[in-house]
């Protein structure tokens, strides 16, 4: 018997809970992980609140991340004592995912931890340093490069937009944060912004083109700033867009994009390829030393996992949550 958190719904009532399950309950899959780490992202905190329409069958254990050590496989990617981590694949929302002390899933689902990392400090870099990794890729392929101006990140006291900070800022560029909490400035430039700006700046609608003044950006907001942020690149310039905490509409003209020749990178961290996923992991390897994200950390225990949900919502935490499993 192993705890797992596990939400249950009975007809319009949702409840979340820790409870006691054996092997046999776990899905279908050819490895079993002894899950040691978890995260709380915002896909998770929804879940387990029910104030968003992520779970799509119950009952379900969330969790989009975990990371641990392989106790069985039919794997041919993997053997038992292998350290592997998850990112997405619809875990914690279709198949029960990370927020249990064991998970049942496919071999090709799974990433090899890199040697730099412990299983923990691949969850404090987690699906939230993955995708910043994803993104800040696709803007270097879009030919965004660090001489070609500042670079903006959007809701960059998130987890997703703190790491892209950091990963962009080692790579040279001059990176421009924005956030809605002023009281994040200095946090955000220890990890590399050169300014931090308010989110008002691009909260109300402007013009179909504004000033040219960004050479790409990351946004993980999405709604009326990613329009705003569209409006004000360069020509020739790139957005990567990844997240929607400030809604799914998506309000902006073709301007940006025929008059300028900006591209919107749309980034799928969730069913992105194998080999992208491993090379994404690699890279975050080389750049990142997890130690220097510890300051950003809010570690839980397993228990904790609904009350760190609602702060996550509540807008009272930054930098990563982590979860013990074991």
């Amino acid at each position: 018997m192993f705890d797992a958190l596990m939400i249950e719904k009975n007809g319009e009532t949702q409840t979340t809970s820790i409870r006691q399950i054996d092997d046999t309950m776990l899905p279908d899959g050819d490895v079993l992980v002894g899950v040691e780490w978890s995260t709380i992202n915002y896909k998770d905190a929804l879940a387990i609140t029910g104030k968003g329409p992520i779970v799509k069958s119950f009952p379900m254990i969330p969790g989009v991340d975990f990371a641990g050590e392989v106790l069985e496989s039919k794997s041919r990617y993997f053997k038992p004592g292998d350290r592997v981590l998850l990112n997405g694949w619809g875990v914690g929302e279709k198949h029960w995912g990370g927020l249990a002390q064991h998970a049942r899933v496919k071999g090709e689902w799974l990433t090899p931890i890199p040697l730099a990392f412990t299983t923990r400090e691949a969850m404090i870099v987690g699906t939230a340093g993955y995708t910043a990794m994803l993104c800040v890729t696709a803007l270097e392929r879009a030919g965004v490069s660090p001489d070609k101006g500042p670079i903006l990140v959007t809701g960059a006291s998130g987890g997703v937009g703190s790491i892209a900070v950091m990963l962009l800022s080692r790579l040279g560029y001059t990176v421009v944060a924005v956030t809605g909490r002023p009281s994040e400035t200095d946090y955000l430039k220890s990890l590399g912004a050169a300014e931090v700006i308010g989110r008002e700046t691009f909260s109300h609608k402007g013009k179909p083109l504004e000033k040219a003044v960004w050479a790409g950006a990351v946004d993980v907001v999405g709604g009326q700033i990613l329009a705003s942020v569209c409006a004000a690149v360069q020509p020739r310039g790139a957005v990567a867009a990844c997240g929607l905490a400030g809604g799914m509409d998506l309000p902006l003209t073709v301007a940006p994009f025929i008059l300028r020749g900006v591209s919107l990178l749309g980034i799928d961290s969730t069913s992105c390829p194998r080999k992208e996923r491993q090379e994404a992991w690699c890279r975050l390897a080389e750049l990142i030393d997890a130690k220097e994200l510890e300051s950003v950390v809010s570690e839980c225990s397993l228990s904790d996992a609904i009350g760190a949900a609602d702060n996550l919502l509540a807008g009272k935490t930054h930098g990563r949550i982590i979860i013990r499993t074991q």
